[in-house]
């Protein structure tokens, strides 16, 4: 899967997970910065969408399907300070025309996420 080119903007890389699957994962620059010192919340709103598409990807397989989010919904639990920023998505549900996707970011222990996100998308095959 290649990313979209908001994803490449913001200089996010598709890397392998701890359970091998594939995560996100966004180093800190200038250009995702918000209030000195933190991330800007629609990077890390951008973060977790690109990761509940990723999975959503890799459940789909190769089929050629067209998903479009229908809804976002994202906590934000802490700020995101200047660091390396990860995310990766669940499937929850994959039904035949929609799908429910949990992701979550986090910056030092996975345990102790930064934002989450609930996201519903349609899929078209």
């Amino acid at each position: 899967m290649t990313l979209p080119p908001y994803a490449t903007l913001l200089g996010i890389a598709i890397e392998p997970d701890d359970d091998g699957t594939r995560r996100l994962a966004l180093p800190y620059a200038g250009k995702v910065s918000g209030r000195p010192g933190f991330l800007h919340g629609g990077a890390i709103g951008g973060l977790l969408e690109m990761a509940a598409i990723l999975r959503l990807r890799d459940a789909l397989g190769d089929e050629a399907a067209v998903v479009k989010p229908v809804t976002l919904t994202v906590d934000y639990m802490r700020g995101g300070r200047e660091k390396m920023t990860y995310a990766a998505g669940l499937v929850r549900r994959l039904g035949s025309r929609v799908a429910n996707v949990d992701a979550i970011a986090w910056q030092d222990d996975r345990a102790t996420p930064i934002a989450a996100a609930r996201l519903t998308f349609l899929i078209r095959r």
